[in-house]
């Protein structure tokens, strides 16, 4: 189990909870920060001061005061308003991160909820009540407001969710049969709910799950294109990445040094050739590259996931409540994007170095990697595949955070489109990754023409392993579903078949 208390969830927790299904529980100092945050609500309420959110309209309606009685119907009312987002929902492991993040938010305990409600937050992520959650509906200021009030239906016992066979069923059904009882919000509890930046961050902690695995995996699977190939080692020299500079830049040389160790294949300056060309002898500086913008995104979640993104805060016990912008998401909002160049990056380089597999005028393997060229195409159209997937990533990473569209009758008149960069950053991953799956068939298929024998140990570890995943080129057969193959198991979150280890 692990413990929640506001402050100190890492990614490496949230990896746990999300992909080993590991229950989480609460600090019993949040608890009582809950229950001190609570009762400044009640105050607030009882001596009926005007405070947003709690007993006015929401958005451009803040002005509208709202009586008394109204409060649960007022929250009631916006959940309901509000979950209005579109499109395929999300897989269930975002909706699970986006309850653990906004559960994480709440105990920090300026948000003003009762421990009921974090309580029944705690008990839908341990018995695995998973809202389904559309993707497509958040401006990313103001909080998501429109997926997390999906995910608010749930817990008032509305809107849908997953059950135990992944099956999309009412959330009703599955709360009776799990012996889970729906709340009835109070006041500030739905806007506590939906204000805030759980979505994208929830996004962004798969993404860069993902993404961190695809670094380690296109290095391995660079230096099998690299014996392959032949390519001078000399280039990752480590005086050569010293006088540079970049520590990230300097780790990715050092792992492929270890990955290429004992190989006979890798050849020096001047046996084959003076140099390689940019895609191979430039890994270091390419893919370290990568790994700045990804150490960038790993601290802005790891601030975010930690973070108060609750309009209004309840500071100093009740004392001081501050109508602000900390749901506003434009510091995910450039890490997405930064996160969509640097991954696409990885997918454009190893596009190149399929290329110079298959090419027959740029190596001495036959012509597209074919057991019978002209005959049988082999891997040829795995490279068109390949480049058709790097094109769609660069009209991806076109930067979402540049855009914003009024709303709310203009009051909310500038909105950071982090969702939506978190979304596409998805998109992203799983297109370079199924890039990747092609090197790797392609490499696997090269060394067994030089020779497996020949490779590196470790690298003839990675051969054996992937080969029984997909087979030799004997003759030519439909790819897709080898390259399916090669995708899921490169995939941290969907792999059963190998488990790959990063270096």
């Amino acid at each position: 189990m692990i413990e929640l208390n506001g402050n100190t969830l890492t990614i490496e927790q949230l990896k746990k909870i999300l992909i080993n299904q590991e229950g989480v529980t609460i600090s019993e100092e949040s608890k009582n920060k809950v229950y001190e945050s609570r009762s400044a609500v009640e105050r607030i309420v009882a001596e009926k001061e005007i405070v947003y959110g709690i007993n006015t309209g929401f958005g451009k309606l803040s002005d509208v005061m709202v009586h008394e009685e109204d409060v649960e119907d007022l929250q009631l009312n916006l959940i309901r308003s509000h979950a209005c987002s579109v499109g395929e929902p999300f897989p269930e492991i975002v909706s699970r991160a986006m309850m653990v993040l906004r559960l994480n938010a709440l105990l920090k305990g300026y948000s003003g909820v009762r421990p009921v409600l974090v309580e029944l937050l705690a008990e839908f992520i341990n018995k695995r009540i998973h809202p389904v959650i559309p993707q497509q509906g958040s401006l990313g200021a103001s909080g998501d407001l429109a997926p997390l009030a999906h995910l608010a239906l749930a817990l008032i016992g509305e809107g849908k969710v997953y059950d135990d066979s992944g099956q999309i069923v009412e959330s009703a059904k599955v709360l009776a049969d799990k012996g889970v009882y729906p709340i009835v919000l109070n006041s500030k509890e739905g806007l506590a709910l939906i204000n805030g930046t759980q979505a994208m961050v929830a996004i962004g902690v798969v993404n860069y799950i993902e993404a961190e695995q695809i670094a380690y995996d296109s290095e391995w699977i660079a230096a099998m294109t690299m014996e392959g190939l032949e390519g001078i080692i000399d280039a990752f020299h480590p005086a050569v990445h010293e006088v540079r500079g970049y520590p990230q830049q300097f780790a990715v040389a050092n792992r492929m040094r270890e990955w290429l160790d004992g190989s006979q294949l890798i050849t020096r300056q001047g046996e084959k050739r003076v140099q390689d060309a940019y895609s191979l002898r430039c890994i270091p500086q390419i893919h370290g590259a990568s790994w700045q913008a990804l150490d960038y995104v790993k601290e802005k979640l790891e601030i975010e996931i930690n973070a108060a993104t609750d309009n209004p805060l309840i500071l100093d016990n009740g004392k001081l409540v501050i109508s602000g912008g900390n749901f506003h998401g434009q510091p995910i909002a450039f890490a997405m994007d930064f996160l969509k160049i640097a991954v696409a990056e990885l997918a454009n380089i190893s596009e190149r170095r399929v290329e110079r597999l298959v090419n027959p005028q740029l190596n001495d393997l036959p012509p597209f990697l074919s057991p019978q060229p002209g005959l049988q195409s082999g891997a040829m159209i795995m490279q068109y595949v390949a480049a058709s997937l790097v094109s769609e990533n660069k009209t991806l990473s076109h930067p979402a955070s540049v855009d914003s569209i009024p709303s709310s009758a203009n009051q909310e008149d500038h909105v950071s489109m982090g969702t939506t960069a978190a979304r596409h950053a998805s998109l992203i991953i799983q297109n370079t990754r199924r890039v990747l799956a092609i090197e790797c068939i392609c490499a696997l298929q090269a060394a067994e023409y030089k020779g497996v024998s020949k490779l590196s140990p470790k690298l003839q570890v990675k051969w054996n392993t992937f080969r029984e995943i997909v087979p030799s080129i004997t003759k030519d057969r439909v790819f897709s579903e080898n390259i399916e193959e090669v995708n899921n198991a490169l995939n941290p979150i969907k792999r059963t078949l190998v488990t790959i280890k990063n270096v």
